[in-house]
């Protein structure tokens, strides 16, 4: 996450590769460097080579870290390899993470939706893990388009209370993503700061500089972060429960879904993305 010390950090990167525009080399390495400090070492190589040259003018970089330990951590000597279905009926073997304890869950026509919330330390923030999860191997692509439908979903039917679960598995997530933006930007509209008529040489003396390229790199890990919950998990499996009628909810992430991690709080959303296969990041 973005602090005060952090975000000067950036702005000193910007001026001190303006001063270094005539050693490209020199200027990429150290906005590597400074994206690799930044995330903690998860993002590397931010720029790839080539990437600066005599005619770069002006880097402007942006990090995002953040680390969190489950409220309610999982027993990794219960995370054991089960099938995760893919695309074409096929299938990989994957860790995959349990528990018995309650958990949020919300249950909706053709989908269900996972909390996962993180421990909070002393800030204003509070941020949760979401997993959307289509109830059809195949329906990933429908439930994105009813989210992207629908303005305030993610104010009204994020679950709230905890219910009892039955099967409860998720993947273990090592997620490694990196794409050059600018033409998607370009098709979703966003144009002008890639033109010399657009905002950006407002913001040194040079009327005709414009943007040539957008990097973006991203790591996300999920895991057990520890072995806290071994006590409780193994008492939950007891005998004694057959005497609980109680309706538990299944919740078995073995196929694609989304993901987002959130600020309960003001309810921005730090990262989203979707897994079609854990083990092709």
């Amino acid at each position: 996450m973005a602090d005060r010390e952090s975000k000067s950090k950036q702005k000193r990167m910007i001026l001190e590769t303006i001063s270094n525009q005539t050693k490209p080399a020199e200027a990429l390495k150290e906005v590597n460097l400074w994206a690799e400090k930044e995330t903690n070492g998860l993002i590397k190589n931010l720029l790839p080579p080539g990437s600066v040259n005599d005619l770069t003018v002006l880097i402007g970089a942006n990090a995002l870290y953040f680390k969190g330990a489950w409220e309610e951590q999982f027993d990794i000597s219960y995370t054991e390899d089960n099938d995760f279905h893919i695309q074409n009926c096929n299938s990989v073997k994957v860790p995959f993470m349990t528990s018995c304890e309650e958990q949020f869950i919300g249950v909706f026509d053709d989908f269900k939706i996972l909390r996962l919330p993180f421990e909070q330390g002393g800030g204003k923030r509070r941020f949760s893990f979401y997993l959307f999860l289509p109830d059809a191997e195949d329906g990933l692509l429908d439930l994105i388009e009813k989210l992207a439908s629908e303005f305030e979903f993610l104010q009204h039917k994020l679950p709230s209370r905890k219910v009892k679960v039955g099967t409860f598995r998720i993947p273990r997530l090592n997620i490694s993503f990196e794409l050059e933006t600018s033409s998607m930007l370009k098709e979703l509209g966003v144009v002008l700061p890639f033109s010399d008529i657009g905002g950006v040489a407002k913001m040194v003396d040079n009327e005709s500089l414009v943007v040539s390229k957008i990097f973006h790199k991203s790591f996300i890990e999920v895991n057990e972060a520890g072995t806290e919950a071994a006590a409780a998990t193994f008492e939950c499996m007891g005998f004694g429960l057959c005497l609980d009628d109680t309706p538990r909810i299944e919740f078995v992430a073995d196929h694609p879904f989304l993901f987002l991690i959130r600020d309960d709080l003001s309810g921005t959303v730090l990262f989203i993305g979707q897994v079609l296969n854990p083990l092709d990041m």
